[in-house]
């Protein structure tokens, strides 16, 4: 069986997509068929030309505003690829229902909380100033709703007294290197039960 093909989307230096990349070697069920960013200067899309994973670009700013027509160009390198998995690894852009739709059961996320806590932005300084014990990261399902959808994989961190919100997001940061590549595999092999770590 010829192994599934992953498109990853990114926005920045894209360490959680070389994980991924890294990760799918051997007998690794998946293989990366496309980095495809919003953001030229993206410091992930050399990491993945260097890696001989093609690119491609598709810079929202001119669509401002119209999110349709944005998604509407970022189909195109997508389909081309013809992906089976779309994981989403820091890209920065909400993604309407339509496009999240068209990939539906087949796009992953990874998103720094132990959801269903602190859905969106500023999640490490959330939990801390929530007085949390325990912190981390969650690979999920890609649904319509943001940072919603089956919970695929999470990995906990304990909040000590001294974190701040960059020491705690550099605690998970390691996690999601580990988690986001063990989901990916077992998503592959098409075994959806949870990951838990550590």
């Amino acid at each position: 069986m010829s192994p599934k093909r992953v498109a990853i989307l990114i926005s920045g230096g894209g360490s959680n997509m070389v994980s991924l990349v890294d990760s799918m070697t051997g007998d690794h069920p998946a293989r990366p068929c496309l980095i495809l960013s919003n953001n030229a200067q993206a410091g992930g899309l050399k990491k993945a030309a260097d890696r001989g994973i093609p690119t491609a670009v598709v810079d929202h700013r001119p669509f401002k505003g119209n999110r349709a027509a944005f998604e509407t160009e970022l189909l195109k390198p997508l389909e081309e690829a013809r992906p089976d998995i779309v994981c989403l690894a820091g890209f920065m852009r909400v993604l309407t229902a339509d496009f999240v739709t068209r990939f539906q059961g087949r796009m992953l996320n990874i998103h720094p909380s132990l959801l269903p806590k602190y859905k969106g932005l500023h999640t490490h300084a959330r939990a801390i100033e929530a007085g949390d014990a325990e912190h981390g990261c969650s690979v999920h399902e890609v649904t319509a709703a943001l940072d919603d959808g089956p919970i695929l994989g999470q990995a906990r961190v304990d909040i000590e007294p001294a974190d701040t919100p960059d020491t705690l997001a550099a605690k998970v940061l390691i996690w999601e290197h580990e988690l986001y590549p063990a989901v990916l595999r077992r998503f592959a092999e098409g075994n959806r039960s949870p990951v838990l770590m550590p």
